[in-house]
């Protein structure tokens, strides 16, 4: 009996090296969503249960399901696919979200959603989203909707914004334009031709080449205090960036070579990929401050990443004070917030 006495002290030490977790590639579908965009998800539907009713929700289910997953605070954002449209749509969305955000007794921070289609409304509303609602930064489209890229004149508005105010742009996979579409097209099922093209491969890879446009483009000398977050375990650039380094010399006069980008510029998310395996190559080329802990809920579950994060804390590959970083600390000071 006395030793059962003593269980609870016994355990203690191991649960408080449980930090807390902020989670930032996590999405929501507003009331104001196209239904034309709503039948993009249709291999998400058919394979992740319950998505459509997880995504509208910004109250007792998303709650009840960060508590699942151990999450102190979840910063929210537009799923994929509504930069295509017209301002009013992300207004409606990032007014959405400034409602959800103050009934969730600080569970829950925003990241702006713009139209990026139209880029001098998408500066419009990105200042908005932080000066007047308070957002944390942006989540925008890989792309405008019809496979234009953000690296020409007309976008560096945009970029001020996100300088002036010192908050990220989440760039973000999106859904192959129609002329990208048929590359991802074969001999095969249409289900693995929509999975190709998006989260199968296509929009990581995309991803990847959007961030090289923009340094190829001059971009982080124009705007040397700029803050990019790319997820999915960095969408590829970690696993290339030697071969980067190497051959982008021959691109263009940049005064940055890629390698002080990729260190100074940009952050990278663990979301939606479960596997130490890239873990390993991104802790060898990235600073452990610019490692942030993410899950990409819905289309993954939060017990899912807690399992990885678990995994992560017993592996290790980093210490205590580095699996803090990775937890919650890089994620307060990027984004001025605090668990």
């Amino acid at each position: 009996m006395e030793f059962l006495r003593l269980i609870p002290f016994l355990i203690l030490p191991v649960l408080a090296k449980m930090p807390p977790l902020i989670t930032l590639e996590e999405h929501y579908l507003s009331s104001a969503t196209p239904d034309a965009m709503k039948g993009l998800f249709k291999e998400q539907v058919k394979f992740v249960p319950n998505i459509m009713e997880k995504l509208k929700n910004l109250s007792s289910l998303r709650l009840a399901d960060m508590d699942k997953g151990d999450v102190t605070l979840q910063v929210v954002s537009h799923a994929a696919g509504l930069g295509s449209y017209p301002a009013n749509y992300s207004r409606a969305a990032n007014n959405q979200v400034y409602q959800a955000i103050k009934k969730a007794t600080g569970r829950l921070a925003g990241f702006a959603t713009a139209p990026m289609s139209r880029p001098a409304e998408a500066a419009v509303e990105f200042r908005r989203a932080v000066t007047e609602l308070g957002f944390v930064g942006a989540l925008v489209d890989n792309h405008d909707g019809k496979g234009g890229y953000f690296d020409g004149e007309e976008y560096d508005a945009f970029w001020a914004v996100a300088e002036e105010l010192d908050v990220p742009v989440y760039l973000h996979p999106t859904w192959p334009s129609d002329d990208m579409a048929p590359r991802f097209q074969g001999n095969f099922d249409s289900i693995a031709s929509n999975s190709l093209g998006s989260s199968g491969w296509g929009w990581h890879a995309d991803t990847g080449l959007h961030v090289l446009r923009l340094f190829a483009s001059g971009l982080f000398d124009r705007r040397p205090k700029l803050k990019i977050i790319a997820g999915h375990m960095g969408e590829m650039l970690p696993f290339m960036l030697q071969r980067i380094e190497r051959l982008s010399g021959r691109w263009s006069t940049t005064q940055k070579n890629f390698t002080t980008v990729y260190r100074e510029n940009i952050w990278i998310t663990t979301s939606g990929v479960w596997s130490l395996d890239p873990l390993r190559c991104i802790l060898a080329s990235t600073p452990i401050d610019h490692i942030l802990y993410s899950i990409d809920y819905p289309f993954t579950s939060n017990e899912v990443g807690l399992a990885w994060f678990k995994e992560l804390e017993a592996s290790g590959l980093v210490s205590q004070e580095e699996l803090d970083a990775i937890a919650y600390k890089n994620a307060e000071k990027l984004l001025r917030v605090k668990v």
